[in-house]
């Protein structure tokens, strides 16, 4: 009772102006900061709905001007588009699940302290962050190992990064204690089924956090496909938007000579509405999984700075 009393008069007592000037300030500057951030990304979805000569010429700023869907249907009506939407979702479950299967099994065995040459490893890991092969050598040995113009040259050769590797050693280090893993050998529990019984359970927030990082990684990716893949049934939704972008802009420009005029200022309009809905196109399943991936998302970002911080 006393100390509910006590939190009701600590509740009670008066902000000094002081604080009230300070907490406004504090309101500005971050409301400032996220119009800053926000209205960018607004604009490029009120400018995929608006007349690209309204755009242009300036006249969308807050609202959509000359209300189209054009844009969105000449990009959807193209069947390499939904393509390359299947194409995309199969690379990223796959990267997704490929890169979960190396991370979090090889974070957990670098944080134990009875796993000899866990050092070594660590330097070697590490090395890898700072110097690489560069982009000839790596394609040689996709190219030896014959994944060149095949799904696994994709995702196969970065399944793991070093970065994110050290991210989910540091969260193991600082969140399982060593007495739970005593425990459980006490009670005859074996490596792996501690690992699968009460690691992973355990793990969920960085679980979601490196997948969701992951799979926006290869969602954005196109420049693995650019080089290694040859069969256009092969390519994955970015670089078919890129395709569709600069056949458009080619367009825009009258790379034909005998092209009317007014065909090449109606492919201009069309270019410049293009480019805005293919942003959208493209970012809207991506932007689509952080309101079910949020609660894990922040939890497991949180723990990520208590762990570097304390690293």
């Amino acid at each position: 009772m006393a100390k509910t009393d006590a939190l009701d008069h600590t509740a009670r007592i008066a902000r000094s102006r002081a604080d009230k000037v300070f907490d406004l300030c504090n309101y500005t500057i971050l409301s400032a900061i996220l119009l800053i951030v926000l209205y960018p990304l607004y604009f490029i979805v009120i400018s995929s709905f608006s007349e690209p000569t309204a755009v242009n010429s300036g006249n969308v700023s807050l609202w959509p001007k000359g209300f189209t869907l054009e844009g969105y249907r000449i990009i959807l009506q193209n069947h390499d588009v939904w393509r390359g939407y299947a194409n995309t979702f199969l690379y990223t479950v796959m990267d997704v699940a490929l890169s979960l299967a190396i991370m979090i099994p090889g974070g957990y065995a670098l944080s134990r302290k009875e796993l000899d040459g866990r050092n070594v490893f660590m330097v070697l890991i590490v090395f890898t962050m700072f110097f690489s092969g560069g982009m000839i050598p790596t394609y040689m040995v996709v190219k030896n190992l014959g994944m060149v113009d095949t799904i696994w040259a994709l995702f196969v050769p970065t399944a793991a990064s070093a970065y994110y590797v050290i991210v989910v050693r540091t969260f193991f280090q600082n969140t399982l204690p060593e007495e739970m893993l005593e425990s459980a050998k006490v009670d005859g529990c074996s490596t792996f089924r501690f690992f699968f019984s009460m690691v992973i359970p355990l793990s969920a927030p960085i679980i979601a956090v490196m997948a969701l990082f992951t799979a926006v990684s290869q969602w954005n990716s196109f420049f693995s496909a650019l080089i290694y893949l040859h069969d256009a049934d092969l390519y994955p939704l970015q670089l078919i938007l890129r395709s569709i972008l600069i056949s458009s802009q080619m367009s825009a420009h009258g790379t034909d000579a005998v092209v009317d005029p007014e065909t090449i200022v109606e492919a201009q309009r069309y270019a410049e509405l293009i480019k805005y809905a293919l942003i959208m196109v493209a970012s809207v399943p991506v932007l689509a999984l952080y309101p079910f991936l949020q609660r894990f998302f922040v939890k497991g970002m949180m723990i990520e700075l208590r762990s570097t911080s304390n690293e």
